[in-house]
C-alpha cells in the first residue's frame, strides 16, 4: 500500500468511526456501485468483439487506473467486483436502479447524521467518492 493510499485511507476512516456508520457504509456503498453500474450501461459507447462498450465500463477503467497507482492488488480485486456489479448491473432496469441509488446515499445519510454525527468525507475531499469504494473492499479482505 502506498503512503497515498494509507494517507487517503486514514482521512476516510477519520469520517468513518462508528459500527452503524460502517455497518451502513458496507451496504449502501456497493448499492450506490451497482445502481450507478445499471444507469450508466444505458449508454452505449461503442461495440468491441460483439460486447458494447458503455459509460459504466468507461468509468470502471478510469478508476481501475487510479487504484493501480494507489494499490495494484486491491486495484485487481476491486477490478474483479466491479466485473461482477457490472454484469449485474446490466440486468437492472432503469427504474429499479434509481429506487437502489436512492437506497443506497440514504443508507450513507443514515450513517453520517444518525450515527456518526457528521457530514460525508467527501463533502471535503471528492476523491472520497472512489476512496470509499476501495476502503470497503480493504476491510472486507483485511487491508485497511
Amino acid at each position: 500500500m502506498t503512503q497515498a493510499l494509507r494517507s487517503h485511507f486514514d482521512d476516510y476512516a477519520a469520517f468513518h468511526r462508528t459500527a452503524g456508520n460502517k455497518a451502513c457504509h458496507s451496504f449502501g456503498i456497493p448499492i450506490i456501485v451497482l445502481a450507478s453500474l445499471a444507469l450508466l450501461a444505458r449508454v452505449p459507447l461503442f461495440t468491441a468483439f460483439g460486447f458494447t462498450i458503455t459509460l459504466a465500463e468507461l468509468l470502471i477503467v478510469v478508476f481501475v487506473a487510479y487504484y493501480l497507482t494507489l494499490d495494484a492488488a486491491l486495484a485487481v480485486l476491486m477490478l474483479a467486483a466491479y466485473a461482477v456489479l457490472d454484469v449485474a448491473g446490466r440486468l437492472v432496469p432503469p427504474g429499479p436502479a434509481l429506487g437502489l441509488f436512492a437506497v443506497g446515499w440514504i443508507l450513507q445519510g443514515v450513517g453520517h447524521w444518525v450515527y456518526e454525527k457528521n457530514s460525508p468525507a467527501f463533502f471535503r475531499n471528492f476523491v472520497h467518492l472512489a476512496i470509499g469504494q476501495l476502503w470497503i473492499l480493504a476491510k472486507g479482505v483485511g487491508r485497511a
